[in-house]
């Protein structure tokens, strides 16, 4: 008999697995998905157009809440966690609920999952999000271009609209997010590859994805997402870690195994890191994978106009999924807005409209700045709305893309930008130079 199957995801890591493993394969059933930590992507279904000959009537994805209602009621044999980010005791919770409901718990690794690619692949993963890896990855496209390379980056899923429609996406301008109408979140990670000429990939189907940036493409770069493992099998694997959250490189899934399997372990942001905070990553890199090459780096800031924020009453906005399940308390705005002398960082609490209000009231740890949510249309608005009710002088803008182009932003505003720059040797031209 068929095991039957229920997949805990979060519209990402969950599609993959059942694409590359579960989608063709007659031992089992896949009777359900569970959906999480992004809003609205629950009571939607994994449609028949993408989960194959099996599943003729696709997938229904429930809240994650329901699982162990889920399990009793579709007789479910085994659930495969599937998603990112979360700390041990959150990963053990999950598996002692779908053990108490009768079920095996599965965590899936690299030979079930990373699909094999024709020509040579760089991952760029991290032991938690929020690191650095978007300026890591532009930093080693810009190395690889410089030697003549041709590069496409294909980027970790975030599909959160039509999944049909999302199955393969190629980015190369401004047009092409517009027409696929990318949400705030796949704007960060898109733009400022597009900004310097390079081609993005994106979607649900990994496999089709692959097959398509390896017509365009001498190397394959993976850009990861959260702290997940690459989807490809890498030829070269750099993974970062924070010295801001030392210790949570050895506490999180699946980042630990990111670390244990890195060829490079870069230890990014020393420049406004404590000593102390620098040598646990350092003594914890040494612990667990003392073959790993390391590189230290800096992510310093720029900003357009200093004055802009010099003696004023600033609204800090910075990059969401980084201050919500990254669990950061600030970011590079809130940096900036203390090293040029803000009279004030405004708390936005007091603003805070719709769905903004709700983040604020889930994750208490946030500090007196906003996160840029925009997961869909109604948040992106709730956003807009948000920046404009409070009361200040200027918006400081710390996320990775201009608010500006998506948001009508009626104050003045100052853009914080950062890039990775390795301090010592080797650095990443050293390393690459090797492969």
């Amino acid at each position: 008999m068929k095991k039957r199957v229920l997949i805990m995801g979060a519209a990402g890591r969950d599609f993959h697995n059942f694409n590359v493993y579960f989608r063709d394969n007659e031992e089992y059933e896949v009777v359900a998905m569970t959906a999480t930590q992004i809003p609205n992507i629950d009571g939607r279904k994994y449609p028949p157009e993408l989960s194959g000959k099996l599943y003729p009537d696709g997938i229904e994805i429930f809240a994650e809440e329901e699982l162990t209602e889920i399990i009793s009621e579709k007789k479910v044999d085994e659930v495969v966690f599937a998603y990112s980010d979360v700390p041990y005791e959150h990963v053990m919770n999950k598996a002692a609920e779908v053990n108490a409901a009768g079920a095996d718990f599965k965590l899936m690794g690299p030979k079930t999952t990373m699909l094999k690619s024709n020509k040579p692949v760089i991952s760029i993963c991290a032991a938690r999000t929020g690191i650095g890896k978007s300026q890591t990855t532009r930093r080693v496209c810009d190395i690889l271009r410089n030697k003549g390379k041709k590069v496409a980056v294909i980027r970790h899923p975030m599909p959160y609209g039509d999944l049909v429609k999302q199955a393969c996406q190629r980015f190369s301008d401004y047009n092409s997010l517009d027409e696929h109408e990318c949400t705030i979140e796949e704007r960060e990670e898109y733009e400022p590859h597009i900004d310097k000429g390079i081609i993005v990939y994106a979607g649900v189907d990994y496999q089709k994805i692959l097959k398509e940036a390896e017509k365009e493409a001498d190397i394959i770069i993976w850009d990861g997402g959260n702290n997940d493992m690459p989807f490809y099998q890498p030829d070269l694997h750099i993974v970062l870690v924070d010295p801001h959250r030392p210790g949570h490189e050895l506490k999180y899934y699946p980042g630990e195994a990111n670390l244990r399997m890195a060829d490079v372990a870069l230890v990014n942001k020393i420049d406004t890191a404590t000593n102390e905070g620098i040598n646990k990553v350092r003594e914890n890199i040494e612990k667990i994978n003392p073959e790993a090459t390391v590189v230290e780096g800096a992510s310093p800031i720029f900003v357009d106009d200093i004055d802009m924020i010099k003696n004023k009453k600033v609204l800090v906005v910075e990059d969401g999924p980084t201050l919500t399940h990254g669990e950061m308390e600030y970011g590079a705005g809130t940096i900036a807005a203390k090293k040029f002398s803000a009279k004030e960082i405004v708390n936005p609490r007091d603003y805070a409209t719709g769905s903004i209000k709700d983040t604020f009231e889930e994750y208490t740890h946030i500090g007196n700045l906003l996160p840029a949510m925009g997961y869909g249309q109604e948040q992106m608005k709730d956003l807009e709305d948000t920046i404009n009710k409070v009361d200040c002088d200027t918006v400081v803008i710390g996320t990775p893309i201009d608010l500006r182009r998506v948001a009508d932003i009626k104050k003045p505003a100052v853009r914080i930008r950062y890039e990775l720059q390795e301090i010592g040797v080797p650095t990443l031209d050293d390393i690459l130079k090797d492969f």
